[in-house]
Formats: structure tokens, sequence, C-alpha cells
């Protein structure tokens, strides 16, 4: 039996041994590292690869979130399991956006974490069912924000999407007034009214915006 290969990650070391206590009664389940901080996670990887990590999220120098983004990138064949006490809606969402394939609390039980472990290793993605409805709550509101952002775009007209170009662009307001042929205070006007619609406080929120709906081109 080809056994599952696991490292932990946790800064304190009697929840590690707490959870190697456990793993080592499974006959398909193997430790082959663990680590107390990101950047030991990381540099373990240098040497061996496991099947599965299952790591912290608040760690020493770099967090568990960090690392999984890391070594995610490189080691996309490896599957993170976030094991937490952090159970809120943005420490979860920022987890799943960094790779990570699982995601348990930490006071779930242990059977429960066994199931992960092998769910993950086949390929899967596992999450309880508090943590799917936080995830499913987040990308409802992500969708809501991207539709509310969409529609804020389709209501500038086409003079305010070209004073936004100008401003993207560095001109100052005598040079976009000389450009579109109006007056100064014009432009004024168009630029105040666009930083309300699209409820902005910045000449550089404008010129984010400008570059993620490619309004300009870099």
């Amino acid at each position: 039996m080809k056994k599952i290969q696991v490292i932990l990650a946790d800064d304190h070391q009697m929840f590690r041994d707490g959870i190697k206590s456990l793993l080592s009664e499974e006959p398909d389940i193997q430790i082959i590292g663990e680590a107390s901080t990101g950047e030991e996670l990381i540099k373990l990887l240098h040497h061996t690869i496991p099947n599965v990590i299952i790591t912290d999220i608040t760690m020493p120098d770099l967090s568990g979130i960090e690392a999984t983004r890391v070594l995610t990138a490189k080691y996309p064949y490896v599957r993170v399991l976030m094991l937490s006490m952090h159970t809120n809606e943005e420490f979860v969402m920022n987890a799943i956006k960094a790779g990570a394939s699982g995601y348990l609390p930490k006071d779930v039980g242990c059977d429960e974490l066994l199931k992960a472990i092998r769910t993950l290793n086949a390929g899967d993605e596992y999450f309880t069912n508090d943590v799917s409805q936080t995830i499913a709550k987040g990308y409802l509101k992500q969708t809501k924000s991207d539709a509310k952002k969409t529609e804020q775009h389709h209501q500038l007209t086409p003079r305010e999407l070209e004073i936004i170009k100008c401003v993207s662009e560095g001109m100052m307001n005598k040079e976009i007034a000389e450009e579109l042929c109006i007056s100064i205070r014009t432009v004024d006007t168009h630029k105040s009214n666009i930083l309300s619609k699209l409820e902005m406080k910045s000449t550089v929120e404008l010129v984010k915006y400008a570059i993620k709906n490619e309004i300009i081109q870099l």
C-alpha cells in the first residue's frame, strides 16, 4: 500500500504532537516532516515533497496563507489542508485564493480530519459544512460586487470615459480641456461626477479602475 505522505506545519509543538499521534495509527498515512514556521515549511519542500500539507494560518515569519501561495505556485500537485482556529470569511477566502484545497477548524473531530486528508490525496477538495457556507457567502458577495462595478461602468458616458482616459494618461485639467475642447470647469465637473458614480475618492483609484477595465492600455 502506497502511503499518503504528510507534512505538518504549526508553531505549537504540542498540537503537532497530537496530530502525529493520531495519524501514526493510520496504516495509509505517513508523517514525513514538520515545520514550526512558514519559512521552515517552504525550505522543507526543497528536500521532500509530500502528498498533503496540513498547516495552520498563524505562524511566525510567514503565515500559512502566504506559505500556501508560494508552495502551490511552485508545487501545484501538492495539496494543502488549512487547519486553523480562524473560520471567518476573510481567512477562509484568502486561504482558498492562495491555493488551499481544504479548510478545517482546529476543533474538528479525528474522523473528519482523516477523511479530509484522504479526500485531498484523491484529488478532491474538502471543507466542513460551515466552511462551505462561508465560501458560498464570500463568492456571492464578490459576484454582487463585480456586478455593481459593471453597472457603474455602464453608467459612465462616452465623455466621462474620455476624461478617465486622459486622467489616467497623466494629463492635467488644462491639457484635458484643450484636448477635448471644453472648459477647465467642465473638466472638474466631469471628474467630480465620475468619482461620485464610481464611489471613489482619488485620482489614484481612478487610474487603477482604468487599468483594470482596460480603458487604457499599459
